[in-house]
Protein backbone atom coordinates (compact mmCIF):
# COMPACT_ATOMS: atom_id res chain seq x y z
CA UNK A 1 0.00 0.00 0.00
CA UNK A 2 1.30 3.31 -0.65
CA UNK A 3 2.60 5.67 2.10
CA UNK A 4 0.05 8.41 3.30
CA UNK A 5 1.88 11.39 3.75
CA UNK A 6 1.92 14.83 5.74
CA UNK A 7 3.34 18.33 6.12
CA UNK A 8 2.95 21.85 6.90
CA UNK A 9 2.03 22.83 3.27
CA UNK A 10 1.90 26.81 4.65
CA UNK A 11 4.43 29.33 5.77
CA UNK A 12 6.67 28.82 7.84
CA UNK A 13 5.23 29.78 11.65
CA UNK A 14 4.01 32.22 13.09
CA UNK A 15 1.19 33.09 11.16
CA UNK A 16 -2.11 33.40 11.44
CA UNK A 17 -3.32 30.44 10.07
CA UNK A 18 -1.26 26.60 9.23
CA UNK A 19 -2.32 24.29 6.95
CA UNK A 20 -1.33 21.28 7.26
CA UNK A 21 -2.55 18.31 4.94
CA UNK A 22 -3.01 14.56 4.67
CA UNK A 23 -2.47 12.80 1.83
CA UNK A 24 -2.86 9.16 0.83
CA UNK A 25 -5.00 5.99 1.22
CA UNK A 26 -5.48 6.46 4.98
CA UNK A 27 -5.89 10.40 5.04
CA UNK A 28 -9.48 10.25 6.31
CA UNK A 29 -8.73 7.50 8.80
CA UNK A 30 -6.57 9.39 10.26
CA UNK A 31 -8.04 12.86 10.31
CA UNK A 32 -11.22 10.88 11.92
CA UNK A 33 -8.76 9.56 14.57
CA UNK A 34 -7.64 13.20 15.41
CA UNK A 35 -10.76 14.79 14.84
CA UNK A 36 -13.48 12.56 15.32
CA UNK A 37 -15.88 10.61 13.36
CA UNK A 38 -19.12 12.22 11.98
CA UNK A 39 -20.82 13.57 9.01
CA UNK A 40 -18.41 14.92 6.91
CA UNK A 41 -19.03 16.75 3.08
CA UNK A 42 -16.42 17.12 -0.05
CA UNK A 43 -14.32 20.37 -0.03
CA UNK A 44 -16.79 22.09 3.06
CA UNK A 45 -14.48 23.14 6.12
CA UNK A 46 -16.26 21.63 9.48
CA UNK A 47 -15.41 22.99 12.67
CA UNK A 48 -13.71 20.34 15.13
CA UNK A 49 -11.35 19.61 17.72
CA UNK A 50 -7.76 17.99 17.03
CA UNK A 51 -6.86 15.35 20.02
CA UNK A 52 -3.75 13.79 20.32
CA UNK A 53 -4.89 10.09 19.55
CA UNK A 54 -1.86 8.62 22.28
CA UNK A 55 -2.72 11.32 25.20
CA UNK A 56 -5.95 12.40 24.69
CA UNK A 57 -4.96 15.62 25.06
CA UNK A 58 -6.46 18.58 23.12
CA UNK A 59 -4.08 20.25 20.45
CA UNK A 60 -5.97 22.70 18.73
CA UNK A 61 -9.48 23.65 17.60
CA UNK A 62 -9.51 23.92 13.63
CA UNK A 63 -11.48 23.33 10.20
CA UNK A 64 -10.68 20.10 9.10
CA UNK A 65 -11.36 19.27 5.15
CA UNK A 66 -11.67 16.29 2.98
CA UNK A 67 -10.69 16.19 -0.52
CA UNK A 68 -11.64 12.82 -2.12
CA UNK A 69 -9.52 11.17 -4.79
CA UNK A 70 -9.19 11.16 -7.53
CA UNK A 71 -10.47 14.76 -8.08
CA UNK A 72 -8.12 16.13 -5.55
CA UNK A 73 -4.54 17.94 -6.15
CA UNK A 74 -2.58 14.84 -5.39
CA UNK A 75 -5.68 12.24 -7.33
CA UNK A 76 -5.59 10.85 -3.96
CA UNK A 77 -7.90 11.28 -0.51
CA UNK A 78 -6.63 14.38 1.08
CA UNK A 79 -7.03 15.76 4.60
CA UNK A 80 -6.20 19.05 5.26
CA UNK A 81 -6.24 21.04 9.13
CA UNK A 82 -6.31 24.21 9.35
CA UNK A 83 -4.65 24.96 12.48
CA UNK A 84 -3.46 28.28 14.69
CA UNK A 85 -0.22 29.23 13.25
CA UNK A 86 1.55 29.56 16.41
CA UNK A 87 4.78 27.30 16.61
CA UNK A 88 3.88 25.67 19.44
CA UNK A 89 0.39 24.66 18.06
CA UNK A 90 2.04 23.44 14.45
CA UNK A 91 4.93 21.45 16.23
CA UNK A 92 2.40 19.74 18.71
CA UNK A 93 0.07 18.44 15.74
CA UNK A 94 3.11 17.20 13.46
CA UNK A 95 4.53 15.44 16.71
CA UNK A 96 1.39 13.81 17.23
CA UNK A 97 1.32 12.41 13.05
CA UNK A 98 4.96 11.49 13.55
CA UNK A 99 4.23 9.65 16.43
CA UNK A 100 1.14 7.64 14.58
CA UNK A 101 3.64 6.87 12.12
CA UNK A 102 6.15 5.43 14.35
CA UNK A 103 3.06 3.20 16.43
CA UNK A 104 2.70 1.28 13.10
CA UNK A 105 -0.96 1.95 13.33
CA UNK A 106 -0.57 3.78 9.63
CA UNK A 107 1.63 3.65 6.94
CA UNK A 108 2.15 7.47 7.46
CA UNK A 109 5.04 9.65 7.32
CA UNK A 110 6.50 13.04 6.86
CA UNK A 111 6.32 14.01 3.14
CA UNK A 112 9.92 14.43 1.28
CA UNK A 113 9.98 18.13 -0.58
CA UNK A 114 8.16 17.98 -3.67
CA UNK A 115 6.11 15.06 -2.99
CA UNK A 116 2.43 16.18 -3.23
CA UNK A 117 3.16 17.56 -6.25
CA UNK A 118 4.88 14.54 -7.68
CA UNK A 119 2.28 12.65 -6.65
CA UNK A 120 -0.14 14.94 -8.56
CA UNK A 121 2.36 14.30 -11.95
CA UNK A 122 2.22 10.24 -11.07
CA UNK A 123 -1.58 10.11 -10.67
CA UNK A 124 -2.13 12.18 -13.90
CA UNK A 125 -3.55 15.56 -11.99
CA UNK A 126 -0.95 17.28 -14.22
CA UNK A 127 1.70 17.07 -16.56
CA UNK A 128 5.61 17.39 -16.56
CA UNK A 129 5.12 20.81 -18.19
CA UNK A 130 2.39 22.48 -15.40
CA UNK A 131 5.16 20.67 -12.54
CA UNK A 132 7.92 22.79 -14.01
CA UNK A 133 5.12 26.19 -14.06
CA UNK A 134 4.51 25.60 -10.65
CA UNK A 135 7.94 25.35 -10.03
CA UNK A 136 8.78 28.18 -11.26
CA UNK A 137 5.78 29.86 -9.54
CA UNK A 138 7.23 28.78 -6.31
CA UNK A 139 10.70 30.99 -7.55
CA UNK A 140 9.33 33.61 -9.09
CA UNK A 141 10.78 36.81 -7.86
CA UNK A 142 9.61 39.62 -10.47
CA UNK A 143 6.21 40.33 -11.99
CA UNK A 144 7.31 38.92 -15.37
CA UNK A 145 8.73 35.78 -13.97
CA UNK A 146 5.19 35.16 -11.56
CA UNK A 147 3.03 35.60 -15.10
CA UNK A 148 5.08 33.14 -17.08
CA UNK A 149 5.27 30.45 -14.39
CA UNK A 150 1.25 30.81 -13.76
CA UNK A 151 0.27 30.79 -17.12
CA UNK A 152 2.42 27.41 -17.56
CA UNK A 153 1.20 25.98 -14.14
CA UNK A 154 -2.13 26.34 -14.87
CA UNK A 155 -1.97 23.92 -18.30
CA UNK A 156 -1.78 26.88 -20.99
CA UNK A 157 0.97 25.13 -22.60
CA UNK A 158 0.01 21.19 -21.94
CA UNK A 159 -3.27 22.39 -23.69
CA UNK A 160 -1.71 23.70 -27.09
CA UNK A 161 0.52 20.70 -26.45
CA UNK A 162 -2.64 18.47 -26.04
CA UNK A 163 -4.17 19.89 -29.56
CA UNK A 164 -0.87 18.86 -31.70
CA UNK A 165 -1.26 15.51 -29.87
CA UNK A 166 -4.77 15.27 -31.60
CA UNK A 167 -3.93 16.30 -35.12
CA UNK A 168 -0.33 14.09 -34.61
CA UNK A 169 -2.31 10.99 -34.09
CA UNK A 170 -4.84 11.54 -36.73
CA UNK A 171 -2.05 12.27 -39.53
CA UNK A 172 -0.62 9.13 -37.86
CA UNK A 173 -3.76 7.27 -38.70
CA UNK A 174 -4.41 8.66 -42.04
CA UNK A 175 -0.39 7.28 -42.63
CA UNK A 176 -1.80 3.66 -41.52
CA UNK A 177 -5.02 3.81 -43.73
CA UNK A 178 -2.81 4.33 -46.51
CA UNK A 179 -0.30 1.54 -46.05
CA UNK A 180 -3.34 -0.87 -45.32
CA UNK A 181 -5.40 0.29 -48.23
CA UNK A 182 -2.40 0.61 -50.67
CA UNK A 183 -2.39 -3.21 -52.23
CA UNK A 184 -6.57 -2.94 -52.27
CA UNK A 185 -8.62 -1.57 -54.35
CA UNK A 186 -11.08 0.44 -52.45
CA UNK A 187 -8.04 2.73 -51.51
CA UNK A 188 -8.56 6.56 -50.13
CA UNK A 189 -9.70 9.14 -51.74
CA UNK A 190 -7.73 11.10 -54.34
CA UNK A 191 -5.44 13.85 -52.43
CA UNK A 192 -5.51 12.01 -49.18
CA UNK A 193 -1.92 12.11 -49.33
CA UNK A 194 -1.31 15.41 -50.47
CA UNK A 195 -3.83 16.66 -47.96
CA UNK A 196 -1.72 14.58 -45.61
CA UNK A 197 2.19 16.24 -46.17
CA UNK A 198 0.02 19.99 -46.51
CA UNK A 199 -1.14 19.26 -42.63
CA UNK A 200 2.23 17.83 -41.50
CA UNK A 201 3.69 21.17 -42.64
CA UNK A 202 1.23 23.15 -41.29
CA UNK A 203 1.78 21.45 -37.81
CA UNK A 204 5.17 21.85 -37.64
CA UNK A 205 4.98 25.78 -38.39
CA UNK A 206 2.83 26.04 -35.95
CA UNK A 207 5.37 24.49 -33.50
CA UNK A 208 8.09 26.75 -34.92
CA UNK A 209 6.02 29.57 -34.23
CA UNK A 210 5.91 28.81 -30.77
CA UNK A 211 10.36 28.48 -30.62
CA UNK A 212 10.38 31.65 -32.13
CA UNK A 213 9.06 33.36 -29.03
CA UNK A 214 11.79 34.42 -26.18
CA UNK A 215 13.31 31.43 -24.26
CA UNK A 216 12.67 30.94 -20.15
CA UNK A 217 16.01 31.09 -19.02
CA UNK A 218 16.65 34.85 -19.98
CA UNK A 219 13.54 35.38 -18.11
CA UNK A 220 14.56 33.41 -14.99
CA UNK A 221 18.02 34.13 -15.02
CA UNK A 222 17.60 37.99 -15.73
CA UNK A 223 18.49 40.17 -18.85
CA UNK A 224 22.27 40.72 -18.99
CA UNK A 225 22.75 44.88 -19.04
CA UNK A 226 26.30 45.86 -19.33
CA UNK A 227 27.20 49.21 -18.11
CA UNK A 228 30.28 49.66 -20.80
CA UNK A 229 32.36 53.35 -21.57
CA UNK A 230 36.15 54.91 -20.80
CA UNK A 231 37.44 55.30 -17.41
CA UNK A 232 35.36 57.97 -14.96
CA UNK A 233 32.54 57.80 -17.22
CA UNK A 234 30.10 57.37 -14.23
CA UNK A 235 29.33 53.49 -14.65
CA UNK A 236 29.32 52.84 -11.32
CA UNK A 237 27.46 55.23 -10.28
CA UNK A 238 24.66 54.96 -13.15
CA UNK A 239 24.50 51.36 -12.10
CA UNK A 240 24.17 52.02 -8.00
CA UNK A 241 21.31 54.67 -8.74
CA UNK A 242 19.54 52.02 -10.86
CA UNK A 243 20.77 49.29 -8.37
CA UNK A 244 19.00 51.80 -5.37
CA UNK A 245 22.25 50.62 -3.68
CA UNK A 246 25.85 51.22 -3.37
CA UNK A 247 26.59 47.40 -5.13
CA UNK A 248 29.72 49.51 -6.85
CA UNK A 249 32.54 51.81 -4.87
CA UNK A 250 32.75 54.77 -6.50
CA UNK A 251 35.65 57.16 -6.83
CA UNK A 252 36.99 59.98 -8.56
CA UNK A 253 39.96 57.81 -9.29
CA UNK A 254 40.11 56.34 -12.61
CA UNK A 255 40.16 53.00 -13.43
CA UNK A 256 38.54 52.29 -9.81
CA UNK A 257 36.73 49.45 -10.81
CA UNK A 258 39.10 46.61 -12.21
CA UNK A 259 37.43 43.93 -12.65
CA UNK A 260 33.12 42.95 -13.65
CA UNK A 261 30.52 43.42 -11.13
CA UNK A 262 27.34 41.97 -11.47
CA UNK A 263 24.09 43.26 -9.39
CA UNK A 264 20.47 41.25 -9.56
CA UNK A 265 17.95 44.31 -10.57
CA UNK A 266 14.20 44.38 -10.57
CA UNK A 267 13.50 47.60 -13.14
CA UNK A 268 9.62 47.72 -13.68
CA UNK A 269 8.91 43.99 -12.73
CA UNK A 270 11.41 42.74 -14.95
CA UNK A 271 14.42 40.69 -14.02
CA UNK A 272 17.82 42.12 -15.24
CA UNK A 273 21.72 41.35 -14.01
CA UNK A 274 23.53 44.93 -14.31
CA UNK A 275 27.35 44.46 -14.77
CA UNK A 276 29.45 46.77 -14.03
CA UNK A 277 32.75 46.79 -15.81
CA UNK A 278 36.42 48.32 -15.95
CA UNK A 279 36.49 51.28 -18.04
CA UNK A 280 37.75 50.39 -21.53
CA UNK A 281 41.83 52.05 -22.54
CA UNK A 282 43.36 51.50 -25.63
CA UNK A 283 46.73 50.66 -23.73
CA UNK A 284 47.90 50.18 -20.13
CA UNK A 285 51.22 49.06 -18.49
CA UNK A 286 48.64 47.59 -15.43
CA UNK A 287 48.69 43.51 -16.29
CA UNK A 288 45.14 43.65 -13.61
CA UNK A 289 43.48 46.41 -15.88
CA UNK A 290 44.70 44.53 -18.93
CA UNK A 291 42.42 41.73 -17.78
CA UNK A 292 39.66 43.72 -16.47
CA UNK A 293 39.43 45.48 -19.99
CA UNK A 294 39.56 42.38 -21.59
CA UNK A 295 36.74 40.74 -19.37
CA UNK A 296 34.66 43.87 -20.02
CA UNK A 297 34.53 42.82 -23.90
CA UNK A 298 33.59 39.62 -23.36
CA UNK A 299 30.74 41.14 -21.22
CA UNK A 300 30.15 43.78 -23.44
CA UNK A 301 29.69 40.48 -26.54
CA UNK A 302 27.78 38.79 -24.58
CA UNK A 303 25.13 41.27 -23.17
CA UNK A 304 21.61 41.46 -23.93
CA UNK A 305 21.51 45.54 -23.99
CA UNK A 306 24.31 47.29 -23.39
CA UNK A 307 24.30 51.01 -21.74
CA UNK A 308 27.17 52.51 -23.32
CA UNK A 309 28.69 55.95 -21.38
CA UNK A 310 31.26 57.18 -23.91
CA UNK A 311 31.68 59.02 -27.16
CA UNK A 312 28.31 57.89 -29.21
CA UNK A 313 30.55 57.29 -32.46
CA UNK A 314 32.65 54.50 -30.51
CA UNK A 315 30.04 52.55 -29.52
CA UNK A 316 31.02 48.68 -29.37
CA UNK A 317 27.91 48.06 -30.61
CA UNK A 318 24.63 49.35 -32.81
CA UNK A 319 22.00 48.19 -30.77
CA UNK A 320 23.50 50.17 -27.61
CA UNK A 321 22.05 52.61 -25.90
CA UNK A 322 24.59 55.79 -25.88
CA UNK A 323 24.63 57.79 -23.15
CA UNK A 324 25.27 61.05 -22.67
CA UNK A 325 26.29 60.89 -18.58
CA UNK A 326 27.27 63.71 -16.07
CA UNK A 327 25.20 66.44 -16.95
CA UNK A 328 25.12 67.70 -13.78
CA UNK A 329 29.00 68.39 -14.15
CA UNK A 330 30.22 72.23 -14.99
CA UNK A 331 31.20 72.36 -18.86
CA UNK A 332 28.81 69.72 -20.11
CA UNK A 333 27.79 69.67 -23.34
CA UNK A 334 25.23 67.55 -25.50
CA UNK A 335 27.08 64.68 -27.01
CA UNK A 336 25.90 64.31 -30.77
CA UNK A 337 24.44 60.92 -31.47
CA UNK A 338 23.43 60.23 -27.89
CA UNK A 339 20.18 58.81 -27.46
CA UNK A 340 19.72 60.37 -23.32
CA UNK A 341 21.34 62.47 -21.22
CA UNK A 342 21.34 61.92 -17.85
CA UNK A 343 22.99 62.46 -14.58
CA UNK A 344 23.00 59.40 -12.27
CA UNK A 345 24.15 61.98 -9.16
CA UNK A 346 21.15 63.86 -9.40
CA UNK A 347 18.79 61.18 -11.19
CA UNK A 348 17.77 63.39 -13.95
CA UNK A 349 16.41 61.68 -16.49
CA UNK A 350 16.48 57.97 -15.26
CA UNK A 351 12.85 57.44 -15.39
CA UNK A 352 13.21 57.95 -19.16
CA UNK A 353 16.54 55.66 -18.91
CA UNK A 354 14.57 53.13 -17.01
CA UNK A 355 11.29 53.61 -19.51
CA UNK A 356 14.10 52.88 -22.45
CA UNK A 357 15.50 50.19 -21.14
CA UNK A 358 12.18 47.92 -20.43
CA UNK A 359 11.14 48.96 -23.81
CA UNK A 360 14.10 47.16 -25.53
CA UNK A 361 13.69 44.18 -23.07
CA UNK A 362 10.21 43.90 -23.30
CA UNK A 363 11.36 42.21 -27.16
CA UNK A 364 13.31 40.33 -24.99
CA UNK A 365 10.77 38.38 -22.85
CA UNK A 366 7.51 36.97 -23.28
CA UNK A 367 4.56 39.43 -23.49
CA UNK A 368 1.97 39.56 -20.81
CA UNK A 369 -0.11 36.59 -21.48
CA UNK A 370 2.47 34.57 -23.13
CA UNK A 371 4.28 31.91 -21.33
CA UNK A 372 7.93 30.36 -22.14
CA UNK A 373 9.28 27.39 -22.62
CA UNK A 374 12.89 25.96 -21.37
CA UNK A 375 15.42 24.25 -22.97
CA UNK A 376 13.97 20.63 -22.37
CA UNK A 377 11.13 22.33 -23.99
CA UNK A 378 12.14 24.00 -26.81
CA UNK A 379 14.51 20.86 -27.64
CA UNK A 380 11.35 18.60 -27.64
CA UNK A 381 9.62 21.28 -29.68
CA UNK A 382 12.26 21.56 -32.32
CA UNK A 383 12.67 17.49 -32.15
CA UNK A 384 8.91 17.01 -33.28
CA UNK A 385 9.19 19.91 -35.66
CA UNK A 386 11.96 18.14 -37.42
CA UNK A 387 10.35 15.06 -37.38
CA UNK A 388 7.24 16.58 -39.17
CA UNK A 389 9.53 18.11 -41.95
CA UNK A 390 11.11 14.98 -42.77
CA UNK A 391 7.90 13.57 -43.10
CA UNK A 392 6.32 15.77 -45.03
CA UNK A 393 9.41 15.81 -47.65
CA UNK A 394 9.31 11.45 -47.74
CA UNK A 395 7.47 9.76 -50.68
CA UNK A 396 7.62 6.42 -48.66
CA UNK A 397 5.11 5.84 -46.08
CA UNK A 398 6.86 3.49 -43.86
CA UNK A 399 9.70 5.82 -43.14
CA UNK A 400 6.97 8.75 -42.87
CA UNK A 401 5.23 6.75 -40.34
CA UNK A 402 8.78 6.27 -38.61
CA UNK A 403 8.98 10.02 -38.54
CA UNK A 404 5.34 10.35 -36.91
CA UNK A 405 6.52 7.55 -34.43
CA UNK A 406 9.71 9.66 -33.25
CA UNK A 407 7.34 12.58 -33.18
CA UNK A 408 4.93 11.14 -30.74
CA UNK A 409 8.16 9.72 -29.05
CA UNK A 410 9.33 13.40 -28.11
CA UNK A 411 5.70 14.33 -27.32
CA UNK A 412 5.85 11.41 -24.94
CA UNK A 413 9.19 12.85 -23.40
CA UNK A 414 7.95 16.40 -23.29
CA UNK A 415 4.52 15.44 -21.10
CA UNK A 416 6.60 12.88 -19.16
CA UNK A 417 4.51 10.15 -19.82
CA UNK A 418 8.09 8.48 -21.13
CA UNK A 419 12.11 8.91 -20.45
CA UNK A 420 12.19 11.19 -18.06
CA UNK A 421 13.19 9.31 -15.04
CA UNK A 422 16.07 10.81 -14.60
CA UNK A 423 14.81 14.36 -14.62
CA UNK A 424 12.15 13.52 -12.01
CA UNK A 425 14.15 13.96 -8.76
CA UNK A 426 15.79 16.90 -9.55
CA UNK A 427 12.68 18.92 -10.69
CA UNK A 428 10.73 17.65 -7.54
CA UNK A 429 13.10 18.86 -5.22
CA UNK A 430 13.10 22.13 -5.88
CA UNK A 431 9.91 21.80 -4.21
CA UNK A 432 9.52 22.83 -0.34
CA UNK A 433 8.63 19.80 1.94
CA UNK A 434 4.35 20.91 1.89
CA UNK A 435 4.34 21.46 -1.65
Amino acid sequence: MTDTIYALSSGSPPAGIAVIRISGPQAFDIDALFSGTGARFPRRATLRTLTDPATGAVLDRVLTLRFPGPDSATGENIAEWHCHGGRAVVRAVLDALEAQGRSGRFRLREARSGEFTRRAFENGRIDLNEAEGLADLLSAETETQRRAALLMAEGHFSRRLSAWRERLLTCAAQVESLLDFSDEDDVPGEGTDSKLRVTLSALADDMRSVLASPSAERLRDGIRLVLAGPRNAGKSTLLNALAGRDAAIVSDVAGTTRDRIEVPVDIGGVAFVMTDTAGLADDTDDAIERIGIDRAWQAVEAADLVLWLGEPGESPRDDAVRLAAQMDRTGWTMATGADLAISAATGENLGELRDLILTRARALIPGEGDYALHKRQRDAVAEMAAALDAAAGEADLLIVAEHLRMARAAMDRLTGRSGVEDMLDALFGRFCIGK
